[in-house]
């Protein structure tokens, strides 16, 4: 198997894992805001900042794929 094999089977897993990651994070924070519906403003702001987190992380993964294409 060529470097190119190796860096598309990289790509998606990295997608595959942030879609996973961002699916988990917003069902906890959903579940959270219903059970605490005074505080869903703090949590939706957790929320978001680990979210950004999570595509920052998935995006570098993804950009480190992509350089293998190139050699």
């Amino acid at each position: 198997m060529d470097s190119a094999t190796f860096a598309s089977v990289g790509a998606g897993l990295v997608t595959i894992g942030a879609g996973i990651g961002i699916g988990k994070l917003a069902a906890a924070a959903l579940e959270s805001m219903a059970r605490q519906p005074e505080i869903a403003g703090q949590i939706r702001l957790a929320m978001i900042i680990a979210a950004g987190l999570i595509e920052g992380v998935a995006f570098f993964c993804a950009v480190i794929c992509f350089k293998a294409l190139g050699g």
